[in-house]
């Protein structure tokens, strides 16, 4: 009994630690310089690496990494979601269930979003520069209405 509770005790701390670090590392990017810089990262077993992956990015990721250079992060349907090179330069992305990438971010501080409706049709997009469009189709995929941040607009309806 007395192993038991202390393999459960042992368990408990194990998981507080890796909560600790998903609290530490969400939203600090470059992800994986950053762990290794704070020491995280040789400390995990690949199992645990995956876990805090993926409760930091919020999704089921696997990952490939050379534990030298570029590291790349892939969601269930095997898109790229995250790449990181030595350098720290890194690029994070979002995909839609029908996989289309609707966000985009990078170590630049450029970035973008994308929404489409349920035909796959683009229908709203903006950036980082403050540029916009949004867009209405029919069922058909024709345009009845559009505009943009430049003032341009059309309408067909």
């Amino acid at each position: 009994m007395k192993k038991v509770i202390r393999r459960i005790l042992r368990e408990d701390r194990e998981q507080m630690f890796l909560d600790k670090i998903v609290q530490v590392m969400k939203n600090d990017f470059p992800l994986f310089k950053n762990m290794k810089l704070y020491g995280f990262y040789e400390q995990l077993s690949e199992d645990e690496l995956i876990y805090v992956l993926s409760e930091i990015l919020e999704k089921p990721v696997r990952y490939s990494d050379d534990r030298i250079s570029d590291v790349r992060i892939y969601d269930k349907n095997g898109n790229k979601i995250y790449y990181e090179n030595s350098n720290g330069k890194w690029v994070k992305r979002e995909y839609d269930k029908n996989g289309n990438m609707i966000y985009y971010e990078n170590s630049y501080g450029e970035w973008w979003k994308r929404e489409y409706d349920k035909y796959g049709n683009l229908t709203y997009k903006e950036d980082s520069n403050g540029k916009w469009a949004k867009r209405e189709f029919d069922k058909y995929g024709n345009i009845l209405y559009g505009e943009d941040s430049d003032g341009y607009i059309e309408d067909y309806r």
